[in-house]
């Protein structure tokens, strides 16, 4: 069974993620970013997440199924983002990290709620219900 701080653990994952884009961004890294399925979250979601999420239940599953394609879209974005800013283009720099920023919202409610689930789900477990 997922560990109650399991998917706050894959959130945590994305906004370190995400933080080190931003100080690149800031100038205050030289981190260029990883494709979707190299970086944790993504290797997560390309590994064992589908079975973990399914140990939760149908609906942990069907929410785990649609982290993907916000997930790749976060990571184009997020490799606009500096490809732009590289090339003195800051109009399409802020205009990608917008979207990265919107679609980093979408991940981090989809696994709050998959965290509420599985809590939900253990809850349920131990009640003996």
């Amino acid at each position: 069974m997922a560990t109650k701080a399991f998917f706050i653990q894959r959130l945590n994952d994305h906004i370190q993620y995400l933080r080190k884009i931003q100080a690149t961004l800031n100038g205050r890294g030289d981190f260029q970013g990883t494709t979707h399925t190299e970086c944790k979250l993504g290797c997560w979601l390309f590994g064992t997440g589908s079975d973990e999420a399914m140990l939760v239940g149908a609906d942990a599953k069907a929410l785990f199924d649609t982290l993907i394609e916000p997930h790749e879209r976060f990571h184009l974005a997020s490799r606009q983002a500096l490809d732009s800013q590289q090339a003195n283009d800051m109009a399409s720099a802020e205009a990608a990290l917008t979207e990265m920023h919107k679609l980093s919202a979408i991940l981090v409610n989809k696994l709050l709620e998959l965290d509420r689930l599985a809590n939900l789900s253990n809850n349920h477990h131990h009640s003996g219900k």
